[in-house]
C-alpha cells in the first residue's frame, strides 16, 4: 500500500486555520449538519462532503463578489483617468 504524503495538506496561510474552522461550523449549522468540535465519525461521508462543498461554493461566491467590485473600481478609475486627457 502506498504511503500518503501529508505535506500536500499544508495550508497556504496557516493563520487562517481558526477562521476556516469557524466558517466550517457556521456552514454546517446553516445546512443542518450536526458537526461538533472533535470527533465526527458518526457523520456520513455525504454529510461531510456537503459541508466541504458548500464551504467551497460560498468561498467562490465571495471571491467573485470581490473581483466584481474590484473590476468596477478599476473601470471607474480607468474612465476617470481617460477623462483627464
Amino acid at each position: 500500500m502506498e504511503e500518503r504524503n501529508m505535506s500536500n495538506n499544508k495550508k497556504a496561510y496557516p493563520q487562517a486555520r481558526q477562521a476556516l474552522d469557524q466558517f466550517k461550523y457556521e456552514v454546517a449549522n446553516e445546512i443542518g449538519v450536526p458537526l461538533k468540535q472533535g470527533y465526527n465519525g458518526d457523520l456520513t461521508s455525504a454529510q461531510n462532503g456537503y459541508v466541504g462543498g458548500y464551504m467551497v461554493k460560498k468561498m467562490i461566491e465571495k471571491a467573485e463578489q470581490e473581483m466584481a467590485s474590484q473590476g468596477t473600481a478599476t473601470m471607474n478609475s480607468t474612465q476617470k483617468a481617460g477623462q483627464q486627457f
